[in-house]
């Protein structure tokens, strides 16, 4: 295969692109260095310059899927009465639109954890769904994190069982016609009831 030109940081770009094709369309046990290579249509040496291993283009990729969710976070544009619940279908709605990146930007044990593009990516989609939730502090109180962490966790816990088909006989004993979002719906309508309240 003839390699293709880029420059610098297009080759970058073009491998994690190249990684995240080969991750939605084959699964994560089909990424390899030199699938990526092959996908991107460059050296097979080319991914290990640019991010060392396997588990250094994998925590650039779940870097990038992390950045990515805090971007579809902060576009949010709706009244804080309703950014809440809107920032929880926003998330549902990446989880779904991509499962195999979405799971990879959880799995701690393929990926760098102590990687500063990580870290970072990782605190920024903290503090967008901070921000959502109306916790603006710098420094917030341990009731605001445990009111932060409190709808993440459920929101979160939702989109992993959905992902990993853990739902399914509750999917199958809903009512005919019904969808997860439907489900989901049904459980935001109970949060908001009181099950995750602050105060």
């Amino acid at each position: 295969m003839k390699a293709t030109p880029y420059h610098h940081g297009a080759l970058r770009d073009a491998l994690l692109t190249a990684a995240e094709t080969i991750l939605r369309r084959d699964g994560l046990l089909a990424l390899t260095l030199r699938a990526a290579a092959r996908e991107a249509g460059v050296s097979h040496a080319a991914p290990g310059y640019h991010f060392g291993d396997l588990p250094g283009l994998l925590t650039e990729l779940a870097a990038m899927g992390l950045r990515r969710l805090s971007a579809q976070l902060r576009d949010i544009k709706s009244s804080p009465e309703r950014r809440v619940w809107d920032a929880a279908r926003a998330y549902l709605a990446f989880a779904r639109a991509n499962p195999a990146l979405f799971q990879l930007m959880f799995q701690s044990d393929r990926l760098q954890m102590e990687s500063p593009s990580l870290l970072e990516a990782r605190t920024e989609a903290m503090q967008q769904l901070a921000l959502t939730r109306g916790i603006e502090d710098a420094s917030p109180t341990l009731a605001q994190l445990g009111y932060v962490t409190g709808g993440w966790a459920i929101v979160h816990g939702f989109a992993m069982l959905l992902l990993d088909g853990r739902l399914t006989p509750l999917l199958a004993g809903m009512p005919p016609g019904s969808t997860p979002e439907d489900l989901f719906e049904a459980m935001l309508a109970s949060a908001e009831k009181g099950l995750i309240g602050y105060s």
